[in-house]
């Protein structure tokens, strides 16, 4: 199981196994099978890169620069395209592990949303879910736990307008995927997908069936960074230079504990891929901040990783002999750090350690030429209110910059500190009214590229990989995000 509440710091939006022991066991051998045929990393322009490619291969520069040549587009653009408005939104929840299945709460808590469908393999979850349902005063929904493929006849139905996914990593792809072939909106748990080329095919579905892809990136709307967003926009930091965004977070104690995660699923990404497994809490809000994807975009990538030693140092410390966690080999390196240059030459640092000792922490920093915001802890420097050189209090902001979302809703429901309702209210919101969402399949992309270049970029020894322009040069159009109006309705 995935509990939140084990967590000192509760931040984090990951996405757990919803399986029986039995459907844990098809979803390990579904991840042992892609990772015994070297996942497909990028098939591009006629080209494909593998996670098995031999180590310390120099990037060719011609490869690079055709994985950033955007094939035809096979529909119209879905930046600026509204949801269809209607009085009631009906969901279907695919995954009901302790991410779905508390995420569920707040659906249920926002006025005009009903959850018609429910889908896990695991049958006591899903009626434990079935019953929040009814408990709520809601009609009993219909259930689909039928097989790990079960979710297919569940977005088949005609009476779901929206599809949330929170399932192990393997799967959203083709969750994503049979929503929107299905004639349904859908938003992802992190990841979208780990494969650029499913990337790329996920921007096309989402144009060719006029439905959106979304991911659901909860950091981008956290209280600090939606003030960051607003000042920024105000002009307060100046021209912007660069930022930072990070998952580090140890999670060696969970990823090892058999109650936590329901098999192994997560663990053994770290022995498949060397790079940021994890990138888009940081890399989300600090996209915001510099309006990638609207007016500027992310170029190129180089990444560097350590040694991956975390995870095999905590099994020799922690795990009897005999477990099935000794047969694996990590090759995830325990830190990467990678450098992100923009089209307008900003530089965004992004971080990934999940495998050691390490306080939580996103670093969620942006600094311009009149001063510099970080986090963990909060603190400003911006001239011309500050002539010290020293630190001072991020809070005297606040009243000038919290977002309207959070004054309207100031102390929110649920988990990681009420941005995961900010976020469900603001979408169901957006979809209720007929407005274009505050994020697209262009950002769901350009968020998660990161996991397959920054893997391929340290195996070429930190050369750069081009990261693709999915918004097929519709980046250079300013328009709205995430620092949105409160809607006139």
């Amino acid at each position: 199981m995935h509990d939140e509440h084990a967590i000192p710091n509760p931040d984090e939006s990951t996405t757990p196994d919803d399986s029986t022991d039995g459907a844990s066991r098809r979803a390990v051998l579904r991840t042992a099978g892609l990772a015994g045929a070297g996942l497909g990393l990028g098939a591009l322009s006629g080209g494909t890169a593998h996670a098995d490619a031999p180590q310390g291969a120099p990037a060719a520069p011609a490869a690079a620069a055709s994985a950033a040549e955007a094939p035809p587009r096979k529909g119209k653009t879905m930046i600026g395209v509204p949801f269809e408005r209607r009085s009631t939104v009906r969901v279907g929840i695919v995954g009901l592990g302790n991410r779905g299945g508390s995420m569920i709460d707040l659906f249920l808590a926002i006025p005009g949303v009903k959850v018609v469908a429910l889908c896990d393999p695991v049958k006591d979850k899903t009626a434990a879910a079935a019953k929040k349902v009814t408990d709520a005063g809601q009609p009993a929904p219909a259930t689909y736990t039928k097989g790990d493929h079960d979710f297919e006849n569940l977005c088949k139905r005609g009476d779901i307008d929206f599809v949330y996914v929170a399932t192990p990593w393997d799967w959203h792809f083709d969750m994503a995927k049979s929503a929107m072939l299905n004639g349904k909106h859908v938003g992802v748990e992190c990841p979208v997908s780990l494969q650029l080329d499913q990337l790329w095919e996920l921007v096309d579905l989402s144009e060719r069936t006029r439905r959106h892809c979304m991911q659901l990136e909860n950091c981008c709307y956290g209280k600090n960074e939606m003030r960051v967003l607003r000042m920024a926009h105000a002009g307060k930091f100046g021209d912007l230079l660069h930022g930072a965004g990070a998952y580090n977070h140890d999670l060696r104690g969970l990823m090892f504990d058999p109650d936590y995660y329901e098999g192994p699923w997560r663990r053994l990404w770290h022995t498949r891929l060397r790079g940021d497994l994890y990138p888009n809490h940081g890399f989300g809000p600090v996209s915001n901040y510099m309006d990638i994807n609207r007016g500027d975009r992310v170029t190129h990538i180089s990444s560097f990783g350590t040694p991956a030693l975390g995870l095999a140092e905590y099994r020799k410390a922690h795990m009897p002999a005999g477990d099935p966690s000794w047969k694996e080999t990590y090759i995830e390196s325990d830190r990467t750090i990678s450098l992100v240059q923009t089209a307008k030459g900003r530089v965004i640092r992004l971080e990934h350690d999940v495998s050691t000792p390490h306080p939580y922490s996103r670093i969620n920093s942006l600094g311009g030429t009149k001063g510099v915001f970080e986090d963990y802890p909060e603190r400003i420097y911006i001239e011309p209110d500050h002539t010290d050189d020293k630190w001072h209090d991020f809070g005297k902001y606040a009243a000038d910059f919290d977002h309207w979302l959070w004054k309207e809703h100031s102390n929110p429901p649920g988990g990681h500190g009420g941005m995961d309702y900010i976020m469900i209210f603001r979408l169901m919101q957006t979809m209720q009214l007929g407005l274009v969402p505050d994020f697209d399949v262009y950002d769901a992309a350009v968020w998660t590229s990161p996991v397959p270049l920054s893997h391929l970029s340290i195996k070429a020894k930190g050369a750069p990989q081009a990261i693709p322009d999915f918004t097929r040069g519709l980046w250079k159009k300013a328009r709205p995000g995430v620092d949105s109006s409160k809607p006139q309705a």
